[in-house]
């Protein structure tokens, strides 16, 4: 039998070691995110960094506009809406009166108005018994929020065709417009509606007659009369008794409105 050579089985040997180490790190699975990129296979993301990537969802159109602060005998009254999909979908006084009786009227009063927001989506919304003032402030706070919400849409979509805004109707832009001021024998009487489609979709009484029994004149007649122009759309409306005065100044403060909103 022939001997083999020490030599041989050295080279022999070392060739065997080597072609093992190259079979173990063709078999090695590359962890490197780099490395498999190189080599054409991209590693998975996971869902939160594919949103990231694509930049989130996205805020829902609208927001949170706060009105402007409306003073009332009792005290300041403001209001915040959230305005999403054109419609409020929340609405909250961010003032009332406080102190004394006013916390049993605010906490009797603002509920249900905020209620009523929701449901009619419109400052004209019913004034709650034995809470006039609280009423009457809390609605000119949420026509001021309203005609910011709307403002604010319009400067966002300056080009695009006219839709439904908070507040208003579809088809055509909310105007709101400032009458005359209408002076009377108890004091000055000055009106501003909103004018949407064609219709006065809110109107209510910037000045009134107020101190002594004025106070009630005016609480008694200027809902009243508010609802009559929405529901009429002019100011061919009737007088409310017990208030001649502030009701003749309304009707000539309206028509000084409507004239300014091209009738």
């Amino acid at each position: 039998m022939r001997k083999s050579h020490p030599v041989r089985r050295v080279v022999l040997a070392t060739a065997a070691t080597v072609s093992g180490v190259v079979l173990l790190l063709s078999l090695k699975p590359s962890s490197d995110p780099a490395s498999a990129q190189a080599g054409g296979t991209i590693p998975q993301q996971t869902a939160a960094a594919q949103e990231s990537a694509q930049g989130g969802t996205g805020a829902a159109a609208g927001g949170a506009v706060t009105g402007d602060a409306v003073q009332t005998q009792y005290g300041p009254v403001q209001v915040r809406i959230t305005v999403s999909g054109n419609k409020i979908t929340k609405a909250e006084a961010v003032q009332a009166p406080k102190g004394g009786e006013s916390d049993a009227k605010t906490a009797l009063s603002i509920p249900k108005l905020t209620q009523d927001t929701l449901a009619k989506q419109t400052s004209q919304v019913d004034t709650v018994s034995g809470a006039t003032y609280t009423s009457e402030g809390y609605k000119k706070a949420l026509q001021s929020a309203i005609d910011k919400a709307n403002e604010a849409a319009s400067q966002a979509q300056p080009s695009a065709q006219p839709s439904q805004t908070a507040g208003g109707n579809a088809g055509a832009a909310a105007k709101t417009v400032t009458g005359a001021v209408s002076q009377t024998q108890y004091g000055p009487v000055q009106v501003r509606i909103t004018v949407s489609g064609g219709k006065i979709t809110n109107a209510e009484a910037v000045q009134a007659p107020k101190g002594g029994t004025s106070d009630q004149k005016t609480a008694l007649s200027i809902p009243k009369l508010n609802q009559e122009a929405v529901a009429a759309g002019s100011a061919d409306i009737d007088s409310v008794s017990g208030a001649t005065y502030t009701s003749e100044g309304y009707k000539k403060s309206l028509q000084s409105a409507l004239d300014q909103a091209g009738g």
